[in-house]
């Protein structure tokens, strides 16, 4: 008889290339493309003009510059579009990611990004590579939600000093930075930037009412540009660009400055694994124009393509990249079904480097200012702030404590801290949940029951809540026999165990015979291990019938009667 599964080395090399290949680019990632590949091009084209202001806004932002955000945008989202894991979403420079990358600049210079970015990449593909993908699952939609609202308002206040006409204050604190820079502008530069950064904003919000379908961004900026050319006004603009992509090179590696680096590439690398594998979630479900949803995404594969994205583009010079919920939402409003659509966002990015690049360098700063500024409130949603605000108090408490923690001080901190919070909160909910309760006897009462008592655990027996089971079970009084039901426990770990039999040995040290009813299948070998059973009395006090434990607390109470006439 032969087994239909390979086994031996033959077996372990064909589930290692199996596994292997889940990572992998395969025909099926194209299998829609005969029928899609228009509705494809015309959504690629669309979201490379609308990705272009973008990419340039978040690459000065963060200091890096307006030419790695764009070679990032090029690189980053070919390869992830490649390589991903969704077959719609868009990579490339973010809002959150310029948030991580600034302080970095501050404290490195520009030149550690590309190696930041080669770092952070690395550690992306391993989280990818060892299944960590799903996890993103367990993150509360407070905490999300709040880290959002975090972001935008950090987002927002970045942009202060392109808004002002002013060079800006390095620091980790962007509050106290835009204070400053606003605290420098001069007359009449900053009339003139807040001008421009008035006429974006509201080109980009009164356009769309118009016509959704024109780009409300790159309108907004070619506008600007125009008005300021023509009114020769004196205000800060990108500046040359290059004609080219620069040839991959790795990032010059400095022994002494790598340790440094280290933290601020884990920092990014936890980034980009939870706000990419958020897009593509959110972008699963999202609804084209014919009314069908994008299609699944494979977690894993999305970390290992936005990890290789990250690294192609710290070969380029670049910086790390994302996947980036705002394009890939306009991707998939476009009718996007396949892969083609990113790559062709990113060919199209790619021939405004080599046919463009001197008309891009004269737009002005303070319009990509405008358009981050608008981005930026756009990214909250007040219906979504209200709902969590009149939920519960505790995942109000999360929310606003993730936003305010990500504003002052550090976003990973933000979500370890948000995090904590909601687990603190659900564990309090839980421990309410479960408890305690006295039973009375079944059945008629017969002389003696008062000595008897029936305590029924419900919910879990956890170490949130086993301290005040042990409290509330410990103050029986007048009691011979307490029989404590099991039946009713959903969860039990090792603490509530462990309490359990603190409460079975003071019980038993009062001269009070506990027996022990329900003891489920799950359960029996934690128990055992633990030692519940071995704390009771007897072996045989163990029960699987409520009448039986009920007719032997009885014969405890008879034989006790009789030993003390």
């Amino acid at each position: 008889m032969t087994s239909t599964r390979a086994s031996g080395p033959a077996g372990a090399a064909t589930r290692g290339r199996g596994r292997f290949a889940r990572f992998v680019p395969s025909r099926r990632d194209y299998e829609l493309l005969r029928s899609a590949w228009k509705t494809d091009l015309f959504a690629g084209i669309t979201v490379g003009i609308v990705a272009l202001p973008l990419a340039l806004a978040f690459g000065v932002s963060s200091g890096v510059g307006a030419e790695a955000g764009l070679i990032t945008a090029v690189v980053a989202g070919l390869v992830a579009a490649v390589m991903g894991g969704s077959p719609v979403q868009v990579s490339g420079p973010t809002g959150a990611m310029v948030v991580v990358l600034a302080p970095v600049v501050a404290a490195h210079g520009v030149g550690s990004i590309a190696l930041v970015s080669v770092l952070a990449g690395l550690l992306v593909v391993v989280l990818g590579a060892s299944g960590l993908g799903r996890a993103v699952a367990f993150i509360p939609w407070p905490v999300v939600e709040g880290f959002t609202l975090g972001i935008a308002a950090i987002i927002f206040l970045q942009q202060v000093p392109l808004a002002t006409g002013t060079a800006g204050t390095p620091g980790h604190n962007t509050l106290v930075a835009a204070v400053e820079s606003a605290a420098q502008a001069t007359v009449p530069t900053v009339l003139q930037t807040l001008a421009v950064v008035a006429g974006v904003a509201a080109v980009m919000y009164v356009l769309p009412r118009f016509n959704k379908s024109l780009p409300a961004s790159l309108i907004a900026v070619l506008l600007a540009t125009v008005v300021t050319e023509a009114l020769a006004l004196d205000i800060p603009r990108i500046g040359a660009l290059p004609h080219s992509l620069p040839a991959p090179s790795m990032p010059s590696v400095d022994p002494a400055a790598l340790g440094g680096l280290l933290m601020p590439a884990v920092s990014v690398a936890t980034l980009a694994a939870i706000e990419s594998l958020l897009s593509a979630r959110v972008a699963s479900g999202m609804v084209g124009p014919d009314g069908r949803p994008s299609g699944a995404y494979s977690p894993d594969r999305e970390l290992t393509g936005q990890g290789l994205a990250s690294i192609a583009a710290g070969f380029f010079g670049g910086m790390p990249a994302t996947g980036a919920i705002a394009r890939t939402a306009v991707n998939v409003r476009s009718g996007a079904k396949t892969r083609l659509a990113a790559v062709v966002h990113a060919l199209v990015l790619l021939a405004i480097i080599y046919l463009a690049a001197g008309l891009v360098g004269r737009i002005p700063l303070a319009a990509l200012a405008g358009i981050l500024m608008v981005t930026a409130t756009r990214m909250v949603s007040r219906y979504t702030v209200t709902a969590i605000l009149r939920s519960t108090r505790a995942d109000a408490a999360v929310f606003v404590t993730t936003a305010l923690i990500t504003v002052a001080f550090d976003l990973i901190v933000a979500i370890q801290i948000g995090l904590a919070a909601a687990a603190v909160f659900t564990l309090r909910t839980f421990a309410s949940l479960s408890g305690v309760r006295r039973e009375a006897l079944p059945g008629p009462s017969v002389p003696g029951d008062e000595h008897i008592a029936i305590f029924r655990l419900d919910g879990a027996m956890f170490f949130g809540a086993a301290e005040r089971v042990l409290q509330e079970m410990s103050q029986v009084k007048d009691v011979q026999v307490a029989i404590i039901r099991l039946s009713q426990l959903r969860m039990l770990d090792a603490t509530g165990a462990h309490m359990l039999v603190e409460v079975i040995s003071a019980l038993e040290l009062r001269g009070v015979t506990v027996l022990l009813k329900g003891v489920q299948p799950q359960h029996l070998a934690l128990v055992t291990n633990v030692g519940v059973i071995r704390s009771l009395r007897h072996h045989k006090h163990l029960f699987t019938s409520l009448a039986d434990a009920v007719e032997h607390a009885r014969s405890h109470v008879v034989r006790n009667a009789a030993a003390s006439a």
